[in-house]
Parts: structure tokens; sequence; C-alpha cells
């Protein structure tokens, strides 16, 4: 089987292409997965499609370094999901950890920055004693905010411009060093427009008086930074060192930022093997965002995987983006005959496990997609 071809679409915006932060023009196409659909557009139930696809391209600005989605359709970003517990215990984690450290005293003022995934966090540090900011804050929260601004200066800008002298601003993201070490290449899709290595990120800050003070990184989702910008920036080692590996990851190096688009095509090809040569009915588990694109560019559809389950009542009875796989709700599987089950969210594991263990009691196994595209199945 080979991969499934990675065109430029046409009508495609003329190059050069012009940085969503410097403004530069410099810079190339590190992957590329063609036609895709919206990630969140899971089709009303009876609609038989087929969805509408867009380019779906990642280019990279050789003048400040951000990595960002080339192409914008515009598509709204209403998000069915529900939020796993894997995304509160983090949400815990973090606000514990800001608070042992000083920076969450009761009286200061907060604010958010929002985004469409997951709950927010300020009604949580509001309940620590801290009070709704009405103008500029001691502590500027944002967890995957900055991935969503089409404009990122102007996102800076106006993050930097909320923060009061002295105050942190907190960055929960997805950076560009992690998406190399782990071959990420499906957290690329449409309304995710930026990718900030931690050296590019903190020279963008640093336009706006800011500067990385702390890097603290977690394991959620396969790798998550949470970065504390402050006015007066005092790197420690580990700090210094979580900058240093993402560079020795290759996020200043356009052969390694080339790499995705192998991996990509790679990915495609051993999931889509691996669903072919399967003995067996096979359910997949996570009808996730970033599901889509590894499906779409593997050529999955409902003849390899005949459902998806997923715990979000907003989603069950649509239809995988781009593809006629249903979304069923995770009790089917439980009564239903043994099945091995796809988990597309290897990090919600354990968790899947507590709550369905009638899955595996019936003779089903959880087999993460992960393993099966290292071939460890």
């Amino acid at each position: 089987m080979t991969s499934p071809a990675v065109r430029p679409l046409p009508g495609a915006p003329a190059e050069p292409f012009q940085c969503r932060h410097c403004r530069g023009t410099t810079g190339e196409v590190v992957l590329d997965l063609g036609a895709q659909p919206g990630c969140e557009h899971f089709a009303e139930p009876g609609d038989p499609g087929p969805d509408p696809v867009f380019g779906l391209r990642m280019w990279w600005c050789t003048g400040c370094g951000l990595a960002q989605l080339a192409e914008d359709p515009g598509l709204p970003e209403t998000v069915r999901g529900v939020e796993p517990e894997a995304m509160r215990n983090q949400a815990a984690k973090v606000l514990s950890r800001l608070s042992a450290e000083g920076w969450m005293r009761a009286g200061e003022t907060a604010v958010e920055f929002g985004s469409p995934h997951g709950s927010a966090w300020l009604p949580k540090v509001l309940a620590r004693g801290l009070k709704r900011a009405s103008e500029r804050a001691d502590l500027v929260l944002d967890v995957y905010g900055l991935l969503h601004e089409p404009d990122q200066e102007e996102a800076l800008r106006r993050r930097a411009e909320q923060l009061a002298p002295g105050g942190l601003l907190m960055l929960q993201l997805f950076s560009l060093g992690s998406v190399l070490r782990h071959g990420q290449w499906d957290e690329l899709r449409h309304g995710h427009y930026a990718y900030w290595s931690l050296p590019a990120l903190d020279q963008a800050l640093r336009r706006h008086g800011l500067g990385i003070h702390r890097v603290w990184s977690y394991p959620l989702a396969g790798g998550t930074a949470v970065v504390l910008a402050t006015h007066d920036p005092q790197p420690d080692k580990e700090t210094q060192a979580a900058c240093a590996e993402e560079v020795a990851a290759g996020v200043t190096d356009r052969d390694a930022l080339r790499a995705l688009q192998e991996r990509a095509d790679t990915d495609a090809a051993a999931l889509r093997r691996w669903l072919e040569d399967r003995p067996r009915r096979v359910v997949g588990y996570g009808a996730a965002s970033r599901s889509v694109p590894l499906l779409c560019h593997a050529g999955v559809d409902v003849e390899l995987l005949p459902a998806v389950a997923d715990a979000s009542p907003d989603k069950q009875g649509r239809r995988i983006p781009g593809t006629r796989i249903p979304v069923i709700p995770p009790s089917y599987l439980a009564a239903g005959q043994p099945a091995d089950m796809l988990l597309l969210l290897p990090q919600l594991l354990d968790e899947v496990r507590r709550t369905w263990p009638e899955i595996e009691a019936r003779g089903g196994r959880w087999i993460s997609v992960n393993d099966v595209l290292a071939g460890r199945t």
C-alpha cells in the first residue's frame, strides 16, 4: 500500500506566505497533509457527506522560528468533546504548583484568555482566593488559547498588555520540540495556528517586555509544556536545559522539520496495514480532533474501522469528519461482541479501563494507536 498523496490544493494562497508573528516571508512548507476536513466537523445524523475539505499544511518561518498553519479556511470551532479526567488532573497539578511557588496569593488578581478546548481555569483560581481582574492582572492564564489565535503577534501583545508589573503570564501549550521528539504530526489541524518552540517563544515574548522564566513539562497528550513568563525572567538550569533540548530535537533544523512529512506518511501506511491485517473486529475509541488527521491521512473509512466510540453525547450519532465512520456510545461496546479496541487517545488508557471494565471482561482488548504505529502489536 502506498501512502496517500499529499499535494498542495488548487486555490491555496500564493507564495510567499506571511508569518503570523514576525510578518516575514522567508520559510517553507515542512508538512503537507493534503485535503482534510475540519477536525470538529462532526456531521449531523443523516448527512451522508461528502464533507468539505481544505488544504492542511505547516509552514515554518525561518525568520522567527514559528511553525504555523498555512491555510485558514475560517472554520467555526465548535468543540463537542467531553473534558477527560486527564485534563482535569493536569489543571489541578499546575494550579497547586503555582500556589506552592507563590504565584497565586489570595487577594491578587487574575484573568484568563479562553480556549475552545477544556474547561476554564479562572473559576478554580478564584476559588483559591484571587479576584477577577478589571484591568491589569497579577496572573494571566492561557491554556491552549494561544494555539487558536490566527494573528500571533497581536495575541502576544494583548496578553502582555493585560499583565501587571511583577505579574506572571502562564501559557500551557504543545511545543514544537515535543511535536518533533514524539513525531506528533497529527497535532496539525485547522484552527491550530501556531506551534512555538521554547527558544522562538522566548524571543517573541521579549518583543513585549517578557521572557521565559520557567518551563514545566508534563506528559499530558504526549508532551505538554507550561511556560511561566515574567518581566524579569531568570531561567533556572532546568528551564535552560528544556530550551536546549528543543534545539537538539531540531526546532531550528529544516531537515528535522521536513522529517515530519516522512513520519506522517509512514504512520498512515502503518495504521492502514494493521487494520487490513486484523483477524477480528476492530473498533476505535476517542473521536477527538487529533484522531481526524490520522484517519484521513491513512484513508481509513468504515470498511476498515466500522465505528469509533466516544463519551461525548454531542458526537454520538454523527460521523468522524471526512469519513462514514459512525460515532457510537461506549456502552454499545460493553454489551457487544469482543473486539480489539484501538485507543486513538493513548493517554486515556487507565481512565477508559477503569470506566469500561466490561470490555475486557467480555474478551475485548485495548490497543494503543502508538503501539500500532511503532509496530509493537
